[in-house]
């Protein structure tokens, strides 16, 4: 099955995955999906990132974080920029997600990083995904 927006899909799987209460999702694979979870990891949204298998059934997956009391940290995840319609923006103009509280995920020329270190290295790019 071919997908348009695999980045879209993750960003579902993701949510669904947070609704059930799930420990791991697994997701297809990617460089682009590897560095946006590793930004989740790096902002404390996801505990632990692992790949395995390799070639075409190479698959990420994650260990979603939930607080003490089996709450949930990922309040929010929408998807920005698509295949229809992409959206970039300047180092000055990223916008504040939840008054600072959330984060923005930006894919730049130094790869994908969160809306504090686009701040920190004064560089915008393709506004990926909102997470809150």
């Amino acid at each position: 099955m071919s997908m348009n927006d695999p980045i879209s899909d993750m960003l579902t799987r993701i949510r669904n995955a947070n609704r059930n209460n799930a420990e791991v999702v697994s997701i297809p694979y990617s460089k682009m999906k590897h560095e946006l979870a590793n930004v989740l990891r790096r902002e404390g949204y996801v505990n632990e990132v692992k790949t395995d298998g390799d070639g075409a059934a190479k698959v990420l997956s994650l260990q979603l974080r939930y607080g003490p009391d089996g709450e949930t940290v990922l309040h929010r995840i929408d998807r920005v920029s698509r295949p229809g319609r992409r959206v970039y923006t300047s180092a000055t103009e990223i916008p504040r997600v939840r008054g600072g509280m959330g984060i923005c995920i930006i894919s730049t020329s130094r790869g994908v990083l969160s809306d504090r270190e686009c701040r920190k290295q004064k560089v915008g790019g393709e506004l990926l995904c909102k997470v809150g």
